[in-house]
């Protein structure tokens, strides 16, 4: 048995571009163990994913803020505060922010993840789209 207080000890918080449309930070809670990596993610306003998968799913838990999830070829689904999304094993899909408020969500990822392309700005939603 294992507890993570807060976050992984010895981690410090990661700006993340290269998989990312826009300014997103990531904190370690628990890097991979087991197959399983888990991060606290803040999307800022307009911020999202690239298009993804993961082996073996994934869970999101929307702890503040407002945000989308979008599965390939399916309408993004808006996301509130105490949401929990569950992405089955190799769906493409993204996730981030409302073009207006910020996002945080837990992710816990499990299996290793595939990266895709860039969620365009005519994939991405706008206010209007709620």
């Amino acid at each position: 048995m294992r507890i993570v207080r807060g976050h992984a000890e010895g981690t410090a918080s990661v700006l993340k571009s290269d998989t990312f449309v826009g300014t997103v930070w990531a904190d370690s809670v628990l890097p991979t163990t087991d197959g399983t990596t888990i991060n606290v993610v803040t999307f800022t306003p307009g911020a999202r994913t690239n298009w993804h998968e993961h082996t073996d799913g994934q869970i999101l838990q929307v702890l503040a803020g407002q945000g989308w999830v979008c599965t390939e070829g399916e309408a993004p689904r808006a996301l509130l505060p105490g949401d929990t999304v569950w992405v089955p094993p190799g769906e493409r899909h993204w996730h981030g922010a409302t073009e207006t408020t910020l996002m945080t969500h837990t992710a816990i990822s499990i299996g290793p993840t595939r990266w895709y392309g860039q969620v365009r700005d005519e994939e991405y939603p706008t206010e209007e789209s709620r």
